[in-house]
């Protein structure tokens, strides 16, 4: 089997957007199958996903993605960083997929892959300009960022590698990708239909957060989305399961930081610097989402990565955590496949045989006894739980147990 093409995604939701990345990846690649690296409940920018993973695969899979494959909440949730690796750590595990491509507002390897280079190596000059810009007070990716500009000179072409979402997440693929000495070769298409937190619709397309803005405003999507992305979006609607941002769980995130201790916080990914003592001065005087953000904002610390703590919090994903997910291979979480996606997973287990691929939560509970990845799979478990407690109806839990991979005829 020959011609695989990987993507990764968040599905946030399925749009026209997605539809068209889609398309030029496969005429660029002449790929005859198609695998899906997809985020679950959580989003890495700190935020809910929309809908249910099950229903963001049932969307891809209904626009031409074979196989589905959930890449694991401690990555989902991360910095650009460990969610790139996670991602690229499991492309590589799958041992046939010959092509990557991502979306970027560049649209060119070149640069971003010279900068994935400086950054996979990270020489002597490069790390001091960053401790330089660290020592002013700004954050890890705005010190990174401008270590980057006077590392390569105002060349526009270089800053704009630098300054843009999708830019700055192909750089962390192509940079995981040189760290794992990966076969997968890699292609870039452009975003120019839709910018990362555009509200602008040009021939049908905008961006995802746009079309979760409308949702949560009460305005029709169907001239931005597919057929089958708005009916499935309609139906979980109407049942009162959409999960529009991360301000549903506000009491559940406030009740959690209040009952752990300096200590536990401290723990928590992405706490550093001592901002513990400013969450837990915080959290005790409001019960207010929006105002907790605003009282630990800061310079060094964005509200994207306050709202990762947050989910942190939540699921209770330590910076041991973290660091244990650099150091091991993730399982293969299969959400759904149709035909081709089939024919995809047996050639994974004939070319990798040792690949952890799950078909049964319970099952590989039971089989596999690697602490790490058990471990890693709870937080799934538990993502899921929480995330149905902001159901309006059928709030059930273990649904990973019970819910049947998709198979699309």
């Amino acid at each position: 089997m020959s011609g695989i093409l990987g993507i990764v995604s968040e599905y946030n939701p399925f749009h026209n957007g997605h539809i068209m990345h889609l398309k030029k990846s496969i005429e660029l690649t002449k790929a005859d199958f198609t695998i899906a690296i997809m985020s679950g409940n959580f989003a890495q920018r700190g935020d809910t996903s929309l809908i249910d993973k099950w229903s963001k695969a049932e969307m891809a899979l209904k626009q031409g993605i074979d196989l589905v494959i959930e890449l694991p909440t401690i990555y989902s949730t991360s910095s650009a960083e460990n969610f790139a690796e996670g991602a690229i750590k499991i492309l590589n595990a799958l041992g046939i997929v010959d092509y990557l491509s991502f979306g970027s507002e560049i649209g060119d390897i070149k640069p971003l892959d010279d900068v994935a280079k400086v950054l996979a190596k990270e020489p002597k000059e490069f790390s001091d300009l960053i401790k330089y810009q660290l020592k002013s007070g700004l954050s890890y990716p705005k010190a990174r960022e401008l270590a980057i500009q006077k590392y390569f000179g105002t060349s526009p072409i270089y800053i704009d590698a630098i300054q843009n979402p999708n830019n700055i997440l192909g750089v962390e693929y192509l940079k995981a990708l040189k760290r794992t000495k990966s076969q997968i070769t890699p292609i870039t298409i452009k975003r120019d239909y839709a910018q990362y937190n555009s509200s602008q619709i040009n021939n049908g397309i905008t961006s995802s957060t746009a079309i979760r803005n409308m949702i949560l405003n009460d305005q029709n999507i169907h001239s931005v989305v597919p057929f089958e992305t708005y009916e499935i979006i309609q139906k979980l609607s109407e049942n009162g399961q959409i999960i529009p941002n991360l301000k549903i769980f506000e009491k559940e995130i406030i009740y959690s930081l209040r009952k752990m201790s300096l200590k536990e916080i401290a723990n928590l990914q992405d706490v550093t610097e001592g901002l513990e003592n400013k969450i837990k001065e915080a959290v005790d005087s409001t019960n207010n989402l929006d105002i907790l953000i605003q009282k630990i904002k800061s310079k060094r610390f964005t509200q994207t990565r306050i709202q990762r703590i947050f989910i942190y919090a939540l699921l209770n994903i330590t910076k041991h955590d973290i660091s244990v997910s650099k150091k091991v291979i993730p399982y293969i979480r299969i959400l759904g496949f149709n035909k081709h996606g089939k024919r995809i997973i047996s050639a994974i287990a004939e070319h990798n045989p040792k690949a952890k691929i799950v078909v049964s939560v319970k099952r590989f509970f039971e089989t596999n006894k690697d602490s790490h990845l058990q471990n890693m799979l709870m937080k799934d478990i538990l993502a899921t739980n929480i995330y149905t407690l902001g159901y309006k109806n059928n709030s059930i839990s273990n649904l990973d147990y019970t819910h049947k991979i998709l198979e699309l005829k």
